[in-house]
């Protein structure tokens, strides 16, 4: 049986929010803040959190981020939907933009719920599920879960180099979830491979590519 563009995309949506919240709770309430497992010289699992968006980075304030987030996910969704129509539109574009939503989405569920269903205990005690409305924050204000370090190989810049001489440069140092590879793949495939649909945002530009115009 022959899967549709828009059902491909959905299911691959609900895969990796599902396996992002379950990494996530699992690393949750089994690490202790701080935590770090190596698994390679080169991998580590590392529990931390962070109120801003992918890979740490902040902007603005942490209910500002939340609802971007949202709103992201609502406009992507219905431009998917209405991508649907469009027969020329391949299905690697489709999987792009599921990646992107099923990101975004995984990390709007720590903002939304984990402030309310976590406590935030002190290292070396991990957290623990709470009742609704009695844990470390309100609704819109939870932390994001990161554990994904890949710390590939560091050097010591030598003392001549202006401004970073005798430092040490480490790649690659942030931490991430799987919820900010999957944008981040989805976001560098669109730019690499699908650029040219980007466009595609009213009715008539979708009629427009549809008919080869």
């Amino acid at each position: 049986m022959k899967i549709s563009r828009g059902a491909a995309a959905l299911i691959l949506i609900l895969l990796i929010v599902i396996l992002d919240q379950a990494f996530k709770i699992w690393v949750k309430t089994n690490f202790y803040l701080g935590e770090s497992v190596e698994i390679f010289s080169w991998f580590q699992l590392r529990f931390i959190e962070n109120p801003g968006m992918a890979f740490g980075l902040e902007l603005g304030s942490k209910l500002f981020l939340t609802i971007f987030r949202i709103v992201v996910v609502i406009f992507l969704a219905g431009y998917l939907w209405k991508l649907r129509r469009v027969s020329k539109a391949p299905m690697g574009y489709f999987v792009c933009i599921a990646l992107i939503i099923a990101g975004a989405a995984g990390n709007i569920f720590d903002c939304v719920f984990y402030g309310e269903i976590f406590n935030d205990p002190m290292p070396p005690h991990v957290a623990q599920f709470v009742p609704w409305g009695e844990g470390y924050a309100g609704v819109f204000h939870g932390k994001v879960v990161d554990m994904l370090y890949f710390p590939l190989f560091s050097f010591q810049w030598p003392s001549w180099v202006p401004g970073v001489g005798g430092q040490t440069f480490s790649f690659f140092d942030p931490v991430f979830n799987i919820a900010d590879a999957a944008i981040s793949v989805g976001m560098i495939a669109l730019l690499l491979f699908y650029s040219k649909y980007v466009m595609v945002m009213s009715d008539a530009d979708v009629d427009k590519i549809d008919h080869g115009k």
